[in-house]
């Protein structure tokens, strides 16, 4: 089971870390990627981090803003998301699976949190 939290409102500019705890999965051995859907529009994967050799990705919206790590010892992956957009206002979710082939691809998951809201005012 994984659970996904901390959204919330925040200014333009501003800074939220969100965090996916897992109780079941020992997140070091899996894919663990964050995705989200704002309102209207598909769901979109956002960042991944793989298991074996920790590489991670990001997609070009969030390049350099989010940073996707992990604490082995709190089994929890984060994303430090810096420089919020209004445009980046929508639910996250993070999702883990033992491998992928297309880190991106939300049907390659089968384990999901639940959302959780961030809303970036102007």
């Amino acid at each position: 089971q994984l659970q996904a939290f901390g959204g919330g409102l925040v200014q333009a500019g501003g800074s939220l870390r969100l965090s996916c705890a897992a109780s079941e999965f020992t997140l070091n051995y899996y894919y663990v990627a964050w995705f989200r859907q704002a309102p209207g529009k598909e769901r979109e994967g956002i960042a991944y981090r793989s298991s074996i050799g920790s590489t991670t990705y990001y997609a070009g919206s969030v390049k350099g803003r989010f940073t996707i790590s992990r604490d082995n010892a709190k089994n929890t992956v984060y994303l430090q998301m810096n420089g919020l957009k209004p445009e980046d206002t929508a639910l996250y979710y993070c999702a883990t699976e033992i491998d992928v082939l297309r880190p991106f691809e939300s049907h390659e998951y089968h384990y999901w949190g639940q959302g959780t809201l961030v809303t970036v005012s102007s």
